[in-house]
């Protein structure tokens, strides 16, 4: 082994075990660290590094992960800098712990174990190969116990048992020298394999072995839920209920003690490794409470379903802006309760009509149908009209929506619940004088929530930020209550009323003729003898684009992923996965569109407030809204420009086109010409949308379906995509993308108490 480093190596060569240990230890010195370093190379011309730089440096901290002393060591390698110019830095900076990272040590591990998951009564191999300048010896501890007779790189157990799961660390010895290699998690599940099926068929690419089990439970009983795959590396978990993340829920097996009636659901678990992902079966889990040792009857629906519109943006009309905070959060928590949801924002009088349509193809008999709205609204005559976002000024009922004809249409699918939650005004209409003259069926289960009394108004609170309505800041606080929905209403009013802010300005409204104790809690049990049709062109309009990995002749490889803030707002993030070692500089290529429009490095530039969380980090980020206009397919193109270490010529250009489809709610053509039997002849108006008075506000956004996605490489290799002028770049989080690895927590302390007992021994 040689005793130093090629001293013409450029540092951005170094192999990344060199350099992560290179950077803890100068980000962790305050004397004799990177921030000194970088002075040192600051008084040296050929590398230019400036204050501004360093300050770029010391912000990394703010980062998750961010590291200091790595966007130093980056600059210099794009600047030129090679491992000699370091060695000769640290030789003056006087930090020879640092300058010890860049010469070999005397022993070196090559391969270290990987965590696997296995079935009982196939094999189990575990490898960890070192080289040194004399020969090494290896030792295997499952977690602070030797293992016997495990002296060779590799640990077979054949068969593996139940027994042999846990955590394994191998100690390497050259001469007085020693390392420990990763720890590495064994999971032996226990599960018959079917005949003729292979250990090896199971141990590569992850193959699910164990699908959870329905349940039905009494209150004050204990969930258990297990699923299991195998395969290597060992697969990662995360449970969901009703298609939201359980935090915490990360192991294989899901375990809630004392369940009560908001544990009831479905449940699914969806297991991924670094390439793939999977989802286990779908699964019910239905509370039952009991009362004086009899069972208290809960009602049931066929299915949830629900339309939620905040209308924003109008053209003639003061802007709000609560409307956007309200559907973003009412959609999360009806999700929690298992409804199906279609949440849209600015829409026009059109989209409006054709997704109440499409709103009404998804109810059936016994189906909990629930209308919200946001916007500016109107009340004559005890008939509750909703603005559209293109209604001239003034607008009268031709230009609006009538939520009681909307009631009537829902009466006639036999519905189970009728709930409408109007977050709007409920003044008088001086411009309209028409009467709608709408009969109603006498039905028991239709409630009304106005968020303020009749002829009053309905407020935004008054913040720089994006906040909450006052009608959805108290309901979303009481809406997953266990309680019939009058009574969670009733609840709503009376906190509002505690409220001094709207105190004798707001008051909720509740107008019902619910006589059964129906609860939007209530479970779905679907009927056999319904047409799902509808249901599955609902989900196939909330499907996003599959995730995209992009490779260019270059060598470089762009991952682009999606994410839906709402049912027509498509989040576009990328970044770069892979980059040639020998090109040196990678960036955007713009091709016809304004850089200040596009690759936004935070969600939060970009418009995205309220999706942000639950977006990967270190990526570039474009809002697509209004995908209700799209008329064609969504195609754009991928550019990416970079040079070579070995070139001095132009930079290089590289394009891709990309179609993802109609993404979303674009699949429904909600600016498509109006049904015969919509909405529209129940309002008895005049003419058809087609013919209306009112226009659209401003161009058709999306008209256009050719855009520009660049990309270019950023801090860490974080690259993004955006768009141009059809994207939305406002002046808004998830936990993260990522799925943390079962037990890493686990395997952090394991790490603390096995040296601790070695420590313990050597004394």
């Amino acid at each position: 082994m040689s005793d130093s480093l090629d001293r013409s190596t450029k540092i951005n060569l170094l192999k990344e075990p060199v350099v992560k240990k290179l950077c803890e230890v100068l980000d962790k010195n305050s004397n004799k660290g990177w921030r000194k370093l970088g002075e040192i190379v600051g008084t040296d011309r050929r590398f230019k590094i400036s204050s501004d730089d360093m300050e770029t440096c010391s912000l990394q901290v703010l980062q998750v992960e961010g590291s200091p002393s790595y966007m130093l060591l980056r600059l210099m390698g794009e600047r030129g800098c090679t491992t000699g110019h370091l060695m000769d830095y640290l030789q003056t900076l006087g930090n020879s712990e640092a300058l010890q990272c860049l010469k070999p040590s005397a022993l070196q591990i090559l391969i270290q174990p990987q965590s696997v998951a296995v079935i009982s009564g196939h094999n189990l191999r575990l490898s960890c190969h070192a080289v040194g300048k004399s020969p090494v010896q290896y030792q295997w501890f499952k977690s602070k116990e030797e293992v016997p007779n495990s002296f060779s790189p590799d640990l077979v157990r054949s068969p593996v048992h139940v027994k042999d799961a846990g955590f394994y660390i191998c100690r390497v010895n050259c001469g007085d020298t020693f390392e420990f290699s990763q720890w590495a998690q064994v999971d032996v599940l226990n599960v018959a394999v079917s005949h003729g099926q292979s250990y090896h068929s199971l141990e590569g690419r992850l193959k699910l072995v164990i699908q959870p089990q329905s349940q039905e439970l009494n209150i004050g009983e204990t969930l258990q839920l297990e699923c299991g795959a195998v395969g290597r590396p060992i697969p990662r978990y995360q449970w969901h209920r009703n298609g939201v993340p359980i935090p915490n829920a990360t192991k294989r097996k899901l375990m809630i003690a004392h369940v009560m009636q908001e544990h009831h659901g479905r449940y699914r678990c969806e297991i991924s490794s670094s390439t793939e992902r999977m989802w286990t079966n779908e699964v019910d889990v239905v509370i039952v409470f009991k009362s004086n040792n009899t069972i208290e009857k809960k009602y049931h629906t066929t299915d949830k379903v629900a339309l939620l519109i905040g209308n924003l943006s109008y053209k003639n009309h003061p802007q709000l802006k609560a409307p956007m905070v309200d559907v973003y959060d009412l959609t999360n928590l009806l999700r929690q309760l298992n409804f199906k949801v279609v949440s849209l924002l600015d829409l026009t009088e059109s989209e409006m009509r054709n997704a109440v349509d499409e709103f009404l193809l998804l109810l059936h008999k016994g189906v909990y149908g629930l209308l919200y709205y946001a916007g500016h609204g109107y009340e004559n005559y005890g008939n509750s009209f909703m603005v559209p976002v293109d209604a001239p000024n003034p607008y009268r009922s031709a230009n609006c929506l009538c939520v009681q004809s909307i009631l009537k249409l829902m009466q006639e699918k036999e519905t189970g619940l009728n709930v409408f939650l109007l977050d709007m005004c409920r003044k008088r209409n001086i411009h309209d004088d028409s009467t709608p003259n709408i009969v109603l069926r006498v039905t028991a289960n239709i409630v009304f929530g106005y968020a303020t009394c009749q002829d009053a108004e309905a407020f935004e609170l008054s913040s720089s930020g994006f906040t909450n309505g006052v009608f959805v800041k108290f309901l979303k606080k009481r809406l997953l209550d266990d309680e019939k929905i009058t009574v969670v209403l009733d609840r709503v009013a009376e906190d509002m009323g505690q409220f001094d802010a709207t105190k004798g300005k707001q008051a909720l409204e509740i107008r019902s003729s619910l006589s059964e104790r129906r609860s939007l809690t209530d479970p779905i049990l679907p009927s056999d003898s319904t047409d799902h049709s509808h249901s599955r062109q609902w989900a196939k309009a909330h499907e996003l684009p599959e995730t995209m990995c992009l490779n260019f002749d270059c060598g470089a490889q762009i991952k682009l992923g999606f994410a839906a803030e709402f049912s027509n707002v498509l989040v576009i993030y990328t970044h770069i996965i892979k980059k040639p070692e020998d090109m040196s500089f990678c960036q955007a290529h713009d091709l016809d569109v304004d850089p200040k429009e596009m690759n936004r490095e935070t969600p939060e530039e970009t418009g995205i407030y309220l999706l942000s969380s639950s977006l990967p980090q270190h990526c570039l980020y474009t809002r697509l809204s209004s995908l209700q206009k799209l008329r064609e397919e969504l195609v754009f193109t991928v550019c990416l420009q970079g040079t070579f270490t070995a070139m001095d010529e132009d930079p290089v250009h590289w394009t891709k086109s990309i179609s993802i489809g109609k993404p979303l709610i674009a699949r429904l053509d909600l600016h498509r010409a109006m049904r015969r039997n919509s909405c529209l002849q129940t309002c008895m108006m005049p003419h058809s949308p087609s013919y209306s008075p009112c226009h659209s506000p401003g161009p058709d956004r999306l008209s256009p379906q050719h855009h520009c996605l660049d990309v270019y490489e950023r801090l860490q290799g974080a690259v993004g995509g955006c768009g141009d002028s059809y994207y939305e770049n406002l002046s808004h989080s998830p936990g993260r993308f990522s799925i943390p690895i079962e037990a890493s927590d686990d395997i952090n302390e394991l790490q603390t108490v096995f040296i601790n007992s070695l420590q313990l021994q050597q004394q």
